[in-house]
């Protein structure tokens, strides 16, 4: 499929294609998956690598944009998905008839918050810190698809430990995690 290394317009709308037609973000291991699934089903060579999709998804973004479109690249949680510019989310909720979810609480931000920048964490950690019980925050937040349970901890009790989900990053619009603010930061927006 590629020539020289280059991204190919074959390529760009190969890798368009699996974009669109993914219902989540779509990591740059499972393209080439597909890819090389494709290839072989059909006795074609593929030296279609990682690096090659993600200079693919950057290249789209950018055809997108010097088109002046209104469809993006994004990254988030850890693969790349199509999605709008922000300028037209109004028309799009409008042409859905779709409300914006429903904000977070300042208990359950509290606890998300806990758990983002502490994971993995107990349930009984989140309480010392934030002072409340954090079992209906936990469920709620588990109940929203933002926190999971990641495992148990090695100590009396064996107690459940809780994680962010990639749920967590899409809504978020984050990559990864490192790309949390830094806890000063986030006190700042919270202040502001």
């Amino acid at each position: 499929m590629q020539t020289q290394g280059n991204v190919t317009q074959e390529l760009l709308s190969t890798v368009e294609s699996l974009l669109y037609a993914a219902d989540d973000p779509i990591s740059p291991e499972r393209v080439v998956e597909v890819i090389e699934y494709v290839a072989v089903a059909t006795g074609q060579p593929s030296d279609v690598d990682v690096t090659l999709v993600r200079s693919a998804c950057l290249e789209l973004d950018e055809r997108y944009r010097a088109a002046g479109s209104a469809l993006q690249v994004l990254e988030i949680a850890g693969g790349y998905r199509i999605g709008s510019r922000p300028r037209f989310d109004a028309w799009i909720r409008a042409q859905r008839q779709v409300q914006r979810p429903t904000r977070l609480s300042i208990p359950l931000l509290e606890t998300l918050a806990i758990i983002a920048y502490r994971q993995p964490v107990t349930s009984a950690e989140i309480t010392s810190i934030r002072g409340k019980d954090a079992s209906s925050a936990l469920r709620r937040l588990r109940d929203l698809g933002l926190v999971k349970i990641g495992g148990r901890r090695r100590t009396v009790g064996r107690p459940f430990t809780y994680r962010t989900t990639e749920q967590f990053l899409e809504l978020f619009g984050l990559r990864d995690l490192d790309e949390l603010p830094a806890p000063e930061e986030f006190q700042e927006l919270l202040e502001s």
